[in-house]
This record gives C-alpha cells, structure tokens and sequence, in this order.
C-alpha cells in the first residue's frame, strides 16, 4: 500500500521529475516508510512506501527489472506467492515482494497478466520495448488512479490533492459532475472528478499511454449478473456453502503480510463475519477496533454492545473509541483536508478518527465495506425487488436520488447548471445495458461497479492512508462480486436485504448482532445538526469563497440555514450539511 505518481512527456519531450516530487510531496502519509523517484527521458515515475510485504530496501520502489521495465505499484497482490512459485522456473527473484511478481508476470504474459492478479492494485509499468506506459486499475477500484493531460504530457498519482499540487492543472469546476455530487449523495464516478483538469481511470480498467500522446482503454473485467446454467439446479444451502467458501478464502488472501492485521469491527453483521471467519483460520488474539459518538436527534451515538458481543465470543484485544461532540467538531477540518473528492458521508470524519487509533497498534485491516452493494444490504434495494427490469430506472431514483434535475435548476446559479439532466442520462444507460436479468440485477451491478467505487470504497482509502493504514475488503473479492453477481436477486433481498449473510451469521455469531435492525456507523452529530456544526456550516457557506465562486442561489441556502435539519435526502443524510462539505472541501484545497 503507498501513493504512486508518474509523468509521461510526449513527442520527444522529457518527463518533469520536479512535477513528480511535487506529487510526492503532497501524499507523504500513503507512504511514510520510504520515497523513490526512477526516470528515462519521456517518463518519469515516483513512490511513496508504505512497508508490508518485503520489508527491506530490496522491495523498493520504483522498481526495475534486467529488460528496463520499470514499475510504481500501490496495493497488494494477495496471490503473489503462489504467482512467483509459477514463474521462478523462467524468472531470477531478487526480492519477497509482490512488486516484483508483478514485473515478472507482465515479462510472462504482457498486457494479460492482469488476469493473474488477485488483490488490489493500481499500476504504473513502463516497457521500452514497446515505448509504452500502461496505467491499471484494479476490478473494483479499491486503489485511486487520478489522471491529469496537459500540453504535451500526461501526469498521474494516487490523490487529486496531489496533481494538483504539481501546477498547471485546470482546477475549475465541472458542471456535469456537480450534477452528479448533488444527485447522488456526493458520490461523482469515474471518469469525472469535481476538477475540470482532472479525470479518474476507471476500475477494472488498462489504459495503454504511447510516447506520441495517444491512449487506448479497455476493460478487462466485467462479471455478467444473469443466472449460469451451471447453478441452476442449486438449493438456498448449496448457495450459502458457496457463499461461506469463497468469502473464506477472500479473508484468508487478506492476512497475507508480513506485520500484523487486525479488523475494523462496527459490531454489525459484516465486520462480524470477518471477525468470525479469520477466527475458524486460528487467528487469536486478533486486534479489532470500535468507535463511538455522542447521540444527537434521538440517534444513539454507538454500536458497543454489539461490538462488544463480538469481541468476547471470539477472544480478540478490543479498543474502543468513544470520541465526543467537543472532540469530534475539531476532526472535521483534518479529514476535509484528506479526502482527494468531496466526501459528504456523515461517517468519513470517524474512518479519519478511527484510522488515527489503529495506527498506534497495526498497519493492516480487515474491513466489511462493499457487502451492501454486493449482497443487497441498503433499504433503497428493496424496491427493486419487487419491479419489472424496464421499471429499474423510476425504481432506483425515487429510493436514491437526492435532488431532481428540476430541483437542481432552482439551487444552483444559471452558469453552473448542466443543461440536461446529466445524471439521469448516466444511470439509464447503465441500467439498460444488457448482461443483467432482473431490475434489482441491474441496480446492484450499477452500485458496486461504478457507485461504490466513488463512496465507501473511496472514503475508506482516503481516510486509512491519512494515517498510513492499508485496509482490506474481503467482501470485494473479485471472485466473491463473481459469484455474487451470479446469485439469484431474492435470496440476496430476502429478510430485509442481505438474507444469504444473514443465513450463514446465524450459524456463525450470537443472534443478537443478526437479528437486529441495519445498522449505521453512526454519526449523529452531522445527521441531525446542531452547535458547533451549525456553525462551521455558515462560515463555509458565507465564505467570500463561497460568494465570489457563487455555486448556490443565495435564497436556497439561506432556506437551509434557517431551519438545518429540515431536508433529508432520499437516504436520510442532511442536505445542509451535503452542501457546506462542497465548499469546506474547494476552500480546503484552494480550488474551483
């Protein structure tokens, strides 16, 4: 896990590796434990290290092999060993690292060498031979690869904040994805970012960048969401054994390391399961780690009785984190400043905090982020359970969409508005797309593989490497979304949402923490807003910032702050509080 950057000059230009130190410098915590920069001519790559497999210098990056290939790599290949045990025949190793594999196994099977890769990953490998540069993403984009063009060069790097800080980047807003920041909950997907300038690659995507600018995409991975002939004859036990045994082996790929990893446990059925499962591995004594807050609204603040419950029946060494409204107020501003997009989740600030406490103990976690999407877990996949394939669209934006297009003509200024409605557009046609048989089908690959890569997926990134943490997601194991995907919609959308998991917890885990309301990790204090956020809220939006970009119509905002808790959207999150994060985040960054 680190923070890569790279740029690539083109038509005889030479690379900028000032411009890459610039990078560098701007993401120092993805990788406190070393730096390397590596150049030749029209390329220029950097690393930032975050020390987990192969701890000594011979892991290393940049890394170079005997033919000049040169690679900056950030992630975890989890299947490394059994990769490099199939290449040693053919190939020297100088290292135990899995950058290495991941040079070997391009030297093998070139641009297919992706397809030998379990983990999460996002690649930067230059080939002389070919006087390429591949940039790669992996399947679900667990690993965050922004992209800048410029006159006569491409620039990349694991954080927004990061090519910004190297100069020359067009940092004005754009509009379409402002449409969409304020459709969906501040989620904006690839390949848009809130910056004109700059653009993500998407998942599960190899972009091939030649030395006379031009570029080539293709995706290399995407599971059908249709039923297989091959389980049709399948009973509800035969697809929780199959459940159970891949989500088994997504948690043990995850413990490969070589420092110790704990697991993020809310106490709810996900992080539950995981706790559960790495304890059938013989994993005792696990570290796990809980945080709370004060109520607000009538919401209770924590989950720790459930948590709790957990830790005992498996034995594990528990911290818990109870972090009040005076401490929390403070918090905000420092995890503004380490998102790399406007976050508005009430919950990213407790990923920060909680982040800052794993670090005195491990440099690894385990996690359950991803189960909802994959498995049907969210209230607004209910609806879509019981609707035609034709009827996803209405379906998924009346339980989804936070504001109309129509609503966002009367928010936002003239010169801001889209023109159409962008979002719509975006959804439809994914929705559309055949290779999925039902409506809730449709909407499930929709949010796990272009939503959720731009909101739990991200946020977790962004906020374990503030503090130099690589968090794991099992449940978004490649071959676990395959085999989800293939599932038949009910048995996910059964008993509420995520009725197969729920199966196997009642075999696994004290009722309790099963057979309960979902749970939320909870953030009250910025559900149901009141003083200090009231405040920070009104200067961020009375900024003369806010004034002189004039985003919103005054009118509107000012509707929000006299009473601030009075618009929901569609999820229940604070609309105020979805608006102020923008301007928090733009003025953080001194951008747009």
């Amino acid at each position: 896990m680190c923070g890569i950057a790279g740029e690539i000059a083109f038509n005889g230009r030479t690379a900028s590796q000032e411009a890459v130190l610039d990078m560098m410098g701007a993401m120092t915590s993805r990788g406190p434990d070393g730096r390397g920069t590596w150049h030749a001519g029209w390329v220029a790559l950097g690393h930032q290290r975050l020390s987990i497999i192969d701890l000594s210098s011979a892991g290393a990056q940049p890394m170079v092999d005997e033919g000049g290939v040169a690679v900056s790599f950030n992630g975890c290949i989890y299947n490394y060993k059994e990769l490099r045990r199939e290449l040693e025949p053919e190939f020297t190793f100088h290292s135990t690292s899995d950058t290495e594999v991941i040079l070997k196994a391009y030297r093998k099977w070139g641009d297919d060498f992706v397809h030998h890769l379990v983990g999460m990953f996002a690649i930067a490998l230059f080939d002389p031979r070919r006087s390429e540069v591949l940039l790669v993403r992996d399947r679900l984009g667990i690993k965050p690869l922004y992209v800048a063009e410029l006159q006569g060069k491409l620039r990349f790097a694991s954080s927004l904040p990061a090519l910004v800080a190297s100069g020359g980047i067009d940092t004005s807003i754009d509009e379409t994805a402002l449409h969409h920041y304020l459709s969906w909950h501040s989620i904006v997907p690839a390949p848009r970012t809130i910056l004109r300038g700059i653009r993500k690659l998407p998942a599960a995507t190899i972009r091939t960048v030649r030395s006379d600018g031009t570029c080539h995409d293709r995706e290399y991975w995407k599971p059908s969401y249709t039923r297989r002939s091959a389980q049709i004859g399948w009973s509800a036990l035969d697809w929780q054994d199959a459940v159970r045994d891949a989500l088994r082996t997504a948690v043990r790929r995850r413990m490969v390391a070589d420092v110790p990893v704990g697991v993020l446990l809310s106490g709810g059925l996900d992080s539950s399961l995981l706790v559960a499962l790495l304890a059938e591995e013989g994993q005792h004594g696990l570290s796990t780690f809980s945080i709370g807050f004060d109520g607000a609204g009538g919401d209770s603040g924590n989950e720790f009785e459930y948590s709790d419950l957990v830790a005992r029946e498996f034995g594990t060494k528990h911290e818990r984190l109870h972090v009040s409204t005076s401490e929390f107020a403070p918090s905000i501003g420092h995890a503004v400043g380490a998102m790399s997009e406007p976050m508005a989740s009430h919950d990213v600030t407790a990923f920060h905090l909680l982040s800052r406490t794993v670090t005195q103990h491990v440099k690894v976690v385990q996690c359950g982020q991803g189960a909802d999407e994959v498995f049907g877990g969210y209230g607004y996949h209910q609806p879509l359970a019981s609707v035609g394939r034709q009827e996803a669209l209405a379906a998924f934006s009346a339980s989804f969409v936070d504001h109309r297009h129509e609503d966002l003509v009367r928010i936002l200024e003239p010169e801001w508005s889209a023109g159409t409605d962008v979002s719509s557009q975006v959804l439809a046609s994914h929705l559309d797309a055949p290779g999925a048989d039902t409506a809730l089908d449709a909407v499930l690959r929709l949010d796990t593989h272009l939503l959720m890569v731009d909101d739990p997926v991200k946020r977790l990134d962004n906020m374990s490497m503030a503090w130099g943490i690589e968090a794991r997601v099992p449940f978004l194991d490649h071959e676990l979304v395959e085999l989800a995907a293939a599932c038949p919609p009910e048995l996910k959308a059964s008993q509420g949402g995520k009725g197969i998991l729920k199966d196997l917890g009642r075999q696994m885990l004290p009722a309790a923490v099963v057979d309960r309301p979902k749970g939320y990790f909870p953030v009250p204090a910025l559900r149901h807003l009141e003083e200090p956020f009231i405040s920070v809220v009104r200067d961020a939006l009375h900024a003369p910032e806010a004034k002189q970009r004039g985003l919103f119509r005054p009118e509107y905002i000012d509707s929000l702050l006299a009473d601030p808790n009075a618009q929901r959207t569609a999820v229940n999150s604070n609309v105020l509080w979805q608006f102020a994060l923008l301007e928090m985040w733009l003025q953080r960054h001194g951008v747009g």
